[in-house]
């Protein structure tokens, strides 16, 4: 794997194909097609889930079952080749399913795949939604407040659930986050002879003792409602400060949304935030993509306490958190694509000192507030080249019956892409 969790490129093979991947549905062996049978009728050894394996006929040839943690076993996989190989997943395997995973230990041409339709695609023909117009998402393995990001006024989701309990903690999250009207299709056991398809608001949902109708083998498909401003309800980053926990420590909204934009991330990009306060930078910079990697660094301890927080509250809890002072506590990270120093700055040490990790092509901005600040990225300017942008923001306020323009701090920002 990568710093930013994408697979290393792996080398083309000339060796023929000996691992077949195989996706089944709940209507198991008869449900796949001709050639995904033959597959298994010449596999040698079978991998899979537990439910999987006791589809196939009782010949003698080796089951292993998925162990926890499944990378384990993936990792051994490579170990098997010459031997006729059968890995059976849920539907789709390159959905959300173990495809990605063993396409980073063994070259594409080595396998066969014979995909399924995935629960995504059952789900969102029963309802006849398009499946571009849909925000797809996996709770397997991830935690709950991830789906806070995605969380969009007239949006709609197709959730994939860890177990019968999630719909209903699905329902009392939107219900917590000013979505409870939102509607909740629960899908369970797709395309087999129990099928279920249980329709509530998410209110209705999070009040209801609805499990006996709710099986584990299910996905949840949301319209989403929000009733008034809510914590999310918008694409684009812009947080109000009232969303944080902090000291006054903290980059203001307007700048932030300035600031990330200058930090154009991209998919799979890791962000230093240092010197992060309060993590608001790190934190919508985590919001605004999934794949999307950061690095929070802040040397006090009360501070930190309030990211850790922030980024659990505010769906971003991949947020990684470290306790230290810069530089010196920078040397263990991975390089970075992208770079944010805070207003904080009292010369060019520190920028000096993140410049060299930043990958070609990534991106530093640094803000300063203080005339030593800017001093030192004047200086940085000189040597290294960017633009400097003086920022500043003015609130109305109210003086008796008249109105005046209250300047905020001015801020000037270094903005650089390494070559």
């Amino acid at each position: 794997m990568t710093a930013q969790g994408t697979a290393s490129p792996i080398e083309k093979t000339s060796e023929a194909p000996w691992l077949s991947l195989v996706g089944i549905g709940v209507d198991g062996i008869e449900g796949i097609g001709k050639s995904a049978r033959e597959a298994i009728s010449e596999a040698e050894m079978f991998i899979g889930g537990e439910r999987h394996l006791a589809f196939l006929p009782e010949d003698g040839r080796p089951r292993v079952p998925w162990p926890s943690p499944l990378q384990d076993l993936i990792d051994q996989i490579p170990g098997y080749r010459g031997k006729k190989l059968c890995v059976l997943t849920t539907g789709d395997p390159f959905f959300f399913g173990i495809g990605a995973l063993l396409a980073e230990k063994i070259p594409i041409e080595e396998m066969k795949v014979y995909p399924a339709p995935s629960s995504f695609n059952l789900a969102l023909s029963r309802l006849g939604w398009s499946l571009p117009g849909v925000r797809a998402i996996s709770l397997h393995g991830r935690p709950l407040r991830s789906l806070l990001p995605h969380l969009v006024d007239k949006d709609r989701l197709a959730i994939l659930t860890a177990n019968r309990n999630s719909p209903g903690e699905i329902a009392g999250l939107l219900e917590a986050e000013g979505y409870g009207g939102s509607i909740l299709h629960v899908f369970s056991h797709l395309g087999g002879q129990g099928e279920t398809h249980v329709i509530l608001t998410a209110r209705e949902l999070a009040s209801a003792h609805s499990e006996d109708r709710i099986q584990d083998l299910n996905i949840v498909a949301v319209e989403l409602a929000a009733e008034g401003q809510g914590l999310s309800g918008h694409l684009l980053p812009g947080l109000e400060e009232g969303h944080f926990r902090h000291d006054g420590q903290i980059t203001k909204r307007e700048i932030r949304i300035l600031t990330l934009a200058a930090l154009m991330p991209k998919p799979g990009d890791l962000l230093w935030d240092v010197g992060a306060g309060s993590g608001s930078v790190s934190i919508e910079w985590l919001r605004a993509e999934p794949s999307l990697e950061a690095v929070a660094v802040e040397k006090s301890k009360a501070r930190l306490e309030n990211l850790r927080a922030n980024a659990e509250a505010l769906g971003a809890p991949r947020l990684r958190a470290v306790h230290g002072e810069a530089p010196g506590c920078l040397t263990e990270l991975s390089d970075p694509d992208a770079v944010f120093i805070g207003g904080g700055l009292r010369d060019e040490s520190l920028i000096e000192s993140c410049w060299p990790r930043l990958k070609p092509g990534g991106r530093l901005v640094a803000n300063a507030v203080t005339l030593e600040g800017e001093a030192a990225l004047q200086r940085f300017f000189s040597a290294h080249g960017g633009d400097l942008v003086r920022l500043q923001v003015s609130r109305l306020h109210t003086t008796g019956l008249l109105h005046g323009w209250r300047p905020g701090t001015p801020i000037t920002q270094l903005r650089i892409a390494k070559p």
